[in-house]
């Protein structure tokens, strides 16, 4: 109680406005993930962009620099079995939601990267398209996002070899839909993404 107190007044004075993305909407496989952070302007971090335009090593330089330096951040994980009971892009807003409540301390405004708002965020948000160039916030939270997906997606690599995971991530790349064609889905695949859900209706069980 505390440390949460002594936050709180040392960033009484600033606004605590949260950046908010996701990576991995769009991938065949794996989990979505998404970030929130809040920045301290009294800390600030050069080089930040959408994490689409960052090479894997300015983001992996990045991330503890926004880990450091953050007022607050928090990443949530949308597994695939919650994104294939509620489509991609329901849990890429409760992902949103879960993101901002794990905030400490609490965003009093929120900026989302898109053209979409969650119902039920705990605080004021605008959406902003293509934010993530444009915020330093969404930008942090976007690198983030995209940091802690991809080495999940290398961990996976090593539980279904085979797949390319650490590669493609789980994005429909050729080599990826080869592998789907070869081996058929791993538990780890989205049902819901119509070249798995084909296979499946194939009857081409894992």
């Amino acid at each position: 109680m505390e440390l949460v107190e002594a936050a709180n007044e040392t960033v009484i004075q600033q606004a605590l406005v949260a950046g908010v993305d996701e990576a991995g909407r769009g991938p065949l496989a794996g989990p979505v993930v998404v970030a929130a952070v809040i920045l301290n302007k009294r800390r600030r971090i050069k080089g930040l962009d959408d994490s689409k335009k960052l090479s894997e090593a300015k983001r992996e330089a990045l991330f503890p620099l926004i880990v450091e330096r953050a007022l607050a951040y928090s990443v949530i994980v949308v597994e695939r079995e919650e994104i294939d009971r509620i489509n991609i892009f329901q849990a890429t807003m409760v992902g949103m939601t879960r993101a901002l409540r794990g905030l400490t301390p609490a965003a009093t405004e929120a900026l989302i990267d898109g053209n979409q708002l969650p119902k039920d965020l705990p605080c004021p948000a605008r959406a902003i398209i293509g934010g993530d160039a444009l915020e330093p916030s969404i930008s942090a939270a976007s690198i983030l996002a995209k940091v802690s997906r991809d080495r999940l997606m290398v961990a996976m690599d090593a539980h279904y070899p085979g797949y390319g995971f650490a590669e493609h991530k789980g994005y429909s790349t050729p080599g990826h839909l080869a592998a789907l064609q070869r081996l058929g889905p791993c538990t780890e695949h989205r049902r819901s993404f119509a070249p798995v859900k084909l296979l499946l209706d194939q009857g081409q069980l894992f």
